[in-house]
């Protein structure tokens, strides 16, 4: 298992302490300091069984700021979460072919 994390993040650190209660294996990932690459993020969403638009966090200020309302291609939206790793929904959670994204992070159960 792997976790997309971001400590500042409180739904991130549920989900993190539920996996931990858990006692299963994972890895943690602190995704702003290591973003994904574009590879890593289709197939986080190919996992997920969501468009990269969904995985889009709305209410950040630079996604209000410079791209609400924009019309922009699938692959347009991978790469703004490229260069914007900020904007990803958090924390994920990638366990083989499946992942769940944990908000709440009661939806991490469906992994365990």
């Amino acid at each position: 298992m792997i976790i997309f994390h971001n400590p500042r993040c409180q739904k991130s650190r549920q989900t993190l302490q539920l996996l931990q209660d858990a006692k299963v294996e994972f890895q943690i990932r602190k995704y702003l300091d290591e973003p994904p690459t574009a590879e890593e993020l289709k197939e986080v969403i190919r996992k997920l069984d969501i468009s990269p638009q969904t995985l889009i966090r709305k209410n950040e200020k630079l996604y209000i700021n410079q791209f609400k309302g924009k019309d922009l291609s699938d692959e347009e939206w991978i790469e703004v979460m490229v260069d914007h790793p900020v904007l990803i929904q958090r924390p994920i959670v990638i366990d083989g072919d499946r992942a769940v994204i944990g908000r709440p992070p009661e939806n991490v159960r469906e992994l365990l």
